[in-house]
């Protein structure tokens, strides 16, 4: 349902930086590369995260409720992309935890201040 979605950065170079590093944990990586904007996924297709310097040239700014979400595969999972996450400079927005009986979830914010949910749903209990 999802083709991509695209976030913006004030950093492009910080923002690459930070983005080869953490979705490598879960199998991404850039798969098209622009002057402004930088498009990750996995070999096997799917929908794609995107960074860029916003296409106006004007202010990067962040969508309040706005959030992307990426999967763990696993609670532990989660975890460690939340880890990884706070290791590359991300700011906290929520420890992993088990946040409803079938979903654990763990949150950042990025470099530019976007924020990004690491989860995995669990077996409804």
């Amino acid at each position: 349902m999802i083709g991509y979605s695209t976030i913006g950065t004030k950093n492009l170079d910080k923002a690459v930086t930070f983005y080869d590093g953490l979705l490598a944990l879960v199998g991404g990586k850039q798969l098209m590369a622009l002057d402004r904007i930088k498009f990750y996924g996995t070999e096997n297709g799917g929908a794609m995260l995107a960074v860029c310097i916003p296409a106006n040239e004007g202010e990067q700014t962040c969508g309040n409720g706005q959030m992307i979400a990426i999967p763990g595969g696993s609670a532990e999972g989660a975890a460690t992309l939340y880890k990884k996450a706070i290791e590359l400079g991300a700011s906290d927005a929520g420890e992993p935890g088990q946040r409803f009986p079938f979903f654990y979830g763990a949150y950042v914010y990025d470099l530019d201040g976007n924020k990004l949910c690491f989860y995995h749903m669990t077996p409804d209990t």
